[in-house]
């Protein structure tokens, strides 16, 4: 059964390079984030060090959001130099596939073209360069450490322990727009959608579901504002509600799984592989799926794909910078075993 869910994968995650810098997607990727990591920070002055690298058992640690805000934990791309800022770039490739790396960095991207529509408005917030990178613990292959690179619309969270990633939870992206409408001087074109698959085979899929299917599946006419425990350091734990796999035809069952692949694919091969053994192991039929608001675009809409292993959320309320509706995503995974490598209830 495991088979049907990884084929999937290859189709998104590429193995590949990037102006000569190697996608760690061969072998666990913890060996070449420790690696990336240690040549960042030894580039770093006194200053640098003591912003970027924290204690590993800090609370700031488990510290996470997505909102734009005046002070993070962490040291800004703005304030690296030029060399500094292409290793955090390495460290970012040798974290994500390039798939998600595309992500990250096209979402970092956008909040040029918020700028621009905003009229400045925040224009010390609305800033590509405002993302930062924090070190919990010093990275070695014989140790613990965790990495947070972290903004507006973005939150990505690492534990890499012995050379192995075992946390990369939660896992945040947000676009505004979610589906550029506006022509702009920004340099990102009309049409661009950072997750377009996240939202467009969850349509596919909610508008697949006959009349009973629905009715299990849709668990309000109302879409929630935001996705549930946003900057908790762990997931809702509330028992899975909607339509579950096994009461799916084949074709939704793919969908579903078509969905699930685009949020684990966003990771390297071996964690996004894991990911999906864990939820085969755990038995796809036990999967659900759930819906609230309309099930076409520009009205607001939510969905929640839920099993023993993993928590999706996705929300397309609110408007974007333009005023157009529903056109502004946030959407997660969460281990429901326990974000940042700590148990549920610890």
């Amino acid at each position: 059964m495991r088979r049907s869910l990884l084929p999937l994968l290859a189709t998104s995650v590429v193995l590949a390079s990037s102006a000569g810098y190697t996608f760690f997607q061969g072998g666990d990727p913890g060996a070449g984030m420790t690696s990336a990591a240690q040549k960042l920070i030894a580039t770093f002055n006194d200053e640098q060090q003591q912003t970027a690298v924290l204690a590993y058992d800090t609370p700031k640690r488990v510290e996470w959001h997505f909102i734009p805000k005046d002070h993070r934990k962490g040291l800004q791309i703005k304030h690296m130099t030029s060399d500094q800022r292409q290793l955090a770039h390495d460290l970012l490739k040798a974290a994500l596939s390039q798939v998600g790396y595309s992500k990250a960095t096209t979402i970092m991207s956008l909040e040029k073209l918020l700028h621009e529509l905003e009229a400045g408005r925040g224009s010390n917030i609305r800033d590509p360069e405002r993302y930062y990178f924090t070190f919990f613990g010093q990275p070695t292959a014989s140790g613990r450490w965790g990495l947070s690179v972290e903004g507006h619309h973005l939150s990505l969270n690492f534990v890499v322990d012995k050379g192995q990633v075992i946390s990369s939870t939660p896992q945040f992206f947000a676009t505004n727009p979610a589906t550029v409408k506006t022509e702009n001087n920004s340099g990102i074109k009309v049409g661009t959608r950072v997750l377009k698959v996240e939202e467009q085979a969850a349509f596919d899929l909610v508008n697949s579901l006959d009349g009973e299917q629905q009715a299990t599946a849709i668990i309000d006419e109302k879409a929630p504002r935001e996705i549930r425990e946003a900057g908790s350091p762990q997931p809702p734990t509330a028992p899975a509600v909607g339509l579950p796999a096994y009461k799916m035809t084949d074709a939704q069952s793919k969908l579903l799984r078509q969905i699930i692949n685009e949020y684990a694919a966003a990771m390297p091969k071996k964690v996004a592989e894991a990911r999906l053994a864990a939820i085969e192991d755990a038995g796809f039929r036990n999967v659900y799926f759930a819906w609230a608001g309309a099930t076409k675009p520009g009205v607001g809409h939510y969905y929640r794909i839920q099993g023993p292993s993993f928590l999706i959320e996705f929300v397309n309320t609110q408007p974007d910078a333009a005023g157009n509706p529903a056109n502004h995503i946030h959407c997660v995974w969460r281990d429901m075993n326990g974000d940042f490598a700590l148990p549920i209830d610890g």
